[in-house]
């Protein structure tokens, strides 16, 4: 029997809206991290990047989380997406005057989970 162990990332700041980020994290939830990390290399979006690497670090955490874990069993438990901090700024407009805008980012936060190894016994060997 088995024990499922669990490692965690979160980016903080990414500037891209969390919006347009939860639809490309939407491609990589419930699926083995390696399946969701090809997705995402072939995916046309910006969002993809930042949410590759938070797999790519929760993945990295599990492993060396000092626990033999089997990298085939490494599944994404949770992935998700929030608006994070926003900055005030704004554009030039006719007449002198200023229009503000808000520049949004996300936070994306992404947990695995993973099987440990079954080490085997001399008598399961035999």
């Amino acid at each position: 029997m088995s024990e499922t162990h669990f490692a965690h990332a979160y980016i903080k700041g990414v500037d891209s809206q969390p919006r347009k980020t939860s639809v490309v994290a939407s491609l990589a939830r419930d699926r083995y991290v390696a399946d969701a990390l090809v997705i995402l290399e072939n995916t046309p979006r910006r969002a993809a990047r930042p949410v590759k690497k938070a797999i790519e670090s929760a993945n990295a955490n599990l492993l060396n989380s000092g626990v033999s874990i089997d990298p085939k069993t490494i599944r994404i438990a949770r992935i998700s997406v929030t608006t994070g901090t926003r900055m005030r700024r704004y554009v030039p407009a006719s007449r002198g005057r200023a229009l503000p805008f808000e520049k949004v980012s996300s936070n994306i936060f992404v947990e695995v989970a993973g099987e440990e190894k079954v080490k085997k016994t001399e008598k399961e060997k035999k």
